[in-house]
């Protein structure tokens, strides 16, 4: 094992109350009604912001919108607990990466807002790629942007669509509360699962 690369939301932070509250502030903004944080979960979390705004009949100017409330509610977010402590210990032993599907914009302010962007050497966003995750091509460039192969590289994630794109890429993947090569309840478990593996 050389690198790591682990998604962002759900891994390292939890974007939830930030991403529902501003879904709620656009809907009211163009006239239409509020749902409940159950809901949002249930049907809008997993989808892209263009995606969820279609079902209520709106289009571009909402999603800008949405993406200008994101911005504003970064303070929402919350980083997931022993996230810090574990990227610190890592960051001494191997190579990290980011890889994630959220938009480069976001992205960056959230890592510089809680100060984890020193962390990583190699930071991949959609707007990075052709085709985010569940396709692999996020984790190939992230592998050959730190000069390595793919076989010496962990991906870690909490959803299928990055455990598909690690395997899909030749990568062993570490699954945060999803079933994978290896499963953990607790990102900072990985100290103890590296510590192992030399």
């Amino acid at each position: 094992m050389k690198a790591i690369l682990f998604d962002m939301e759900g891994v390292l932070i939890e974007p939830v109350d930030s991403r529902w509250i501003s879904f709620n502030e656009t809907l009211e903004k163009f006239g239409k009604r509020r749902i409940s944080k159950r809901e949002y979960m249930g049907e809008y979390y997993s989808l892209n912001d263009r995606a969820n705004l279609g079902k209520f009949g709106l289009g571009d100017d909402a999603v800008k919108y949405l993406r200008e409330r994101y911005m504003s509610n970064t303070k929402k977010i919350k980083v997931v607990p022993g996230a810090r402590k574990t990227l610190k210990s890592l960051s001494k032993k191997l190579k990290l990466g980011l890889i994630t599907n959220t938009p480069a914009k976001f992205v960056y302010k959230i890592l510089e807002f809680f100060d984890l962007k020193k962390y990583f050497d190699v930071i991949i966003t959609r707007y990075d790629v052709k085709k985010v995750k569940p396709d692999p091509e996020m984790v190939i460039k992230a592998c050959k942007s730190l000069g390595l192969d793919e076989s010496d590289v962990v991906v870690v994630g909490d959803a299928k669509n990055d455990v598909l794109a690690g395997k899909s890429a030749g990568c062993t993947v570490v699954g945060l509360n999803v079933e994978s090569d290896f499963k953990i309840k607790r990102l900072s478990e990985l100290i103890k699962f590296v510590e192992q593996s030399f």
